[in-house]
């Protein structure tokens, strides 16, 4: 476990459990829910951390569980999840496989997204931008997790991982089906009075696909920065750029932008770093006036970062030598082989331009991945033809 404190989003003094489903502040008027592990800490849900510590209180944990997983953030513009299918979900949960679990959820394009990630072009460049200046960090904490995909890829080399989203029912989706037990997870809003992770820098802070999304990026970035220390570094990938259309909502960034944010930063373009995978180089950084026309941006800084990218070859791009990898769960049947199908028209609009793996593949379904250059399948897990799901997948 990483040894940090959290703080209340309220009030900013330490919280201590006072039960096994409830931390507590100062007062009892400074009371948030746990369930599962993960505390429930936004702020703006008086009514719903109300009910749900009364639920709690009174044995009711199913019904709190509920109430948490129907909660979003403030960009859902999807209908509310089905209170039978989140009641299922509760049930059925050992049981459930991810795309069952996310289908009860109703998360509809974000769900799409979330079940393909692993083959993403923006998650590869996330992971290339990781592994060019990988320096084997023991403690990660990822801001804005999701359900977790980053995580499982720390937690799998040994680190120990923490976790933050303003989506309850993405950690829980992570702690059920992507993550082990010892990853710490915490529901928190980043426009809390009060930023709730405390103490203990860690060696590597990590952000992906979200910090346009945020209004105080300045001050949320000085947070992160006192998470990762004097000697930690931070990964922020996937940043849009304003200056270029894109098909999510939130506030995009310039790239003069990026300049005041990161002065002592490495700024790349996200396709840069997806070629880079593919090719088995090192990215090449360019200056924020250089890439004005980037869709989006990712940066390295801190002072824990390394100088200068290095090859992107063997590390955290690639599965573990011994992994039984999948063929991509896009691919379908077609004749003796299989083609990709997309899982909607706007998933293929925003990925089938910048997708890495081909649009055919011969299989097979399944491979046992032996790791290395060497390996005769190298190329074609590089391209992300192949995949390590989840078990539970």
């Amino acid at each position: 476990m990483i040894p940090f404190d959290l703080l209340s989003p309220q009030t900013g003094h330490p919280l201590r459990s006072d039960t096994p489903h409830s931390l507590r502040g100062a007062d009892e008027s400074d009371r948030w829910p746990v369930i599962d592990g993960i505390p429930y800490l936004r702020t703006g849900r008086d009514d719903l951390v109300s009910l749900t510590l009364e639920l709690l209180d009174d044995g009711k944990r199913e019904l709190a569980l509920e109430g948490l997983l129907a909660d979003q953030d403030d960009w859902w513009t999807g209908p509310p999840a089905d209170p039978i299918d989140l009641h299922a979900l509760g049930r059925d949960r050992d049981t459930l496989n991810l795309r069952e679990a996310i289908l009860r959820l109703g998360w509809g394009r974000v769900g799409d997204y979330f079940l393909h990630r692993w083959s993403d072009p923006t998650f590869l460049a996330g992971l290339t931008l990781l592994e060019a200046h990988w320096n084997e960090p023991a403690c990660v904490f990822e801001f804005a997790c999701g359900i977790g995909h980053y995580l499982r890829e720390f937690q799998s080399r040994g680190a120990k991982v923490a976790g933050g989203d303003v989506v309850f029912a993405k950690l829980w989706v992570a702690r059920h089906w992507l993550l082990n037990a010892k990853a710490q997870l915490v529901c928190f809003d980043a426009a809390s009075p009060h930023w709730p992770i405390h103490g203990a820098p860690v060696d590597l802070v990590v952000c992906n696909d979200a910090f346009y999304f945020l209004d105080d990026k300045a001050g949320i970035l000085d947070c992160l920065r006192r998470n990762a220390g004097e000697d930690g570094w931070l990964a922020l990938s996937h940043i849009h750029n304003s200056a270029r259309p894109g098909f999510s909502a939130g506030g995009a960034v310039s790239a003069n932008d990026i300049e005041e944010l990161f002065p002592d930063g490495l700024v790349y373009d996200d396709d840069e770093l997806t070629r880079a995978l593919v090719e088995g180089r090192a990215p090449s950084p360019k200056s924020p006036a250089d890439l004005i026309g980037a869709e989006a941006f990712s940066v390295v800084a801190g002072p824990g970062m390394r100088p200068a990218p290095r090859k992107v070859l063997d590390g955290i791009t690639l599965p573990r030598e011994g992994t039984q990898l999948r063929l991509n769960p896009l691919y379908v049947p077609n004749g003796e082989g299989y083609k990709v199908a997309w899982p909607s028209e706007r998933y293929e609009a925003e990925y089938a331009g910048h997708a890495t793996y081909p649009v055919t593949s011969p299989g097979p379904e399944v491979l046992d991945w032996i790791g290395g250059e060497a390996s005769p399948y190298a190329e074609r897990v590089r391209r992300r033809e192949f995949v390590d799901l989840p078990e539970r997948w």
